[in-house]
């Protein structure tokens, strides 16, 4: 019971997703092929709140539900990693046509295709936990 509150933010979230149309195949395919912003500035808006919100966690010295004061720790090694990751993010979203934040909106639409990609991301998922001491980070 006491997680319903976060089964209700889950519900308001992927409802806001489709309403903005960002669970939508088609507008992922406009933004990788350059022709619409509308992804874009849903994404530039989100980087930009989420920088936002950092300064200010930052400079207020916000503390989370427990008391504890957030620590942010700094990005150590090159840029290669998140180079890597991100190239390998998003040819998965293009091949797909879904990040992992819509796949679970997608089932709930019915879509039941989405279960092979919510597959896959588990098993790469499960990979990832096997290999990670031998990447480097």
């Amino acid at each position: 019971m006491k997680m319903i509150k976060f089964l209700a933010l889950g519900i308001v979230f992927g409802i806001t997703l489709s309403k903005a149309e960002i669970i939508s195949w088609y507008r992922i395919y406009e933004m990788f092929h350059f022709d619409s912003f509308h992804m874009y500035g849903v994404i530039g808006s989100a980087v930009g709140l989420g920088l936002l919100s950092i300064q200010v966690i930052k400079h207020l010295k916000i503390k989370n539900l427990y008391g504890s004061e957030i620590f942010i720790s700094d990005k150590t090694g090159g840029y290669q990693r998140y180079l890597f990751g991100g190239i390998l993010f998003g040819l998965g979203w293009a091949l797909v046509g879904a990040c992992p934040g819509p796949m679970f909106i997608l089932l709930g639409y019915g879509y039941l295709s989405i279960l092979i990609v919510i597959l896959g991301a588990i098993v790469g998922t499960f990979l990832y936990g096997i290999v990670r001491q031998r990447l480097p980070h």
